[in-house]
């Protein structure tokens, strides 16, 4: 998978996700798959227990299935899910 700014409006639910960086000490090196999505948070699948990530404050590393992994900061997720598949992205080059 080409990483491109449009990784920000793919579905991410069933996406393995790793919490990078994070102002919640308790999130860092967070891991597994996202179960659900609200406007501001990620529910993630940790080794059986779910944890709520906030995503204005944390930098996440999505892995794919072809092992490609992406980096994205999290305020670029803020939104509600169906409204962030029909954004359409602004390139700066």
């Amino acid at each position: 998978m080409k990483i491109t700014p449009e990784i920000i409006c793919h579905e991410l639910i069933g996406t393995e996700a790793k919490v990078g960086k994070s102002t919640n000490i308790g999130c860092v090196g967070s891991c597994g798959k996202i179960v659900d999505e609200t406007k501001n948070t990620f529910t993630i699948l940790d080794r059986g227990e779910r944890k709520i990530i906030a995503k204005s404050s944390t930098v996440f590393h999505f892995s794919f299935d072809d092992g490609t992994v992406a980096e994205v900061d999290g305020r670029l997720l803020i939104g509600r899910p169906e409204d962030r598949l029909k954004k359409s992205i602004r390139r700066l080059w």
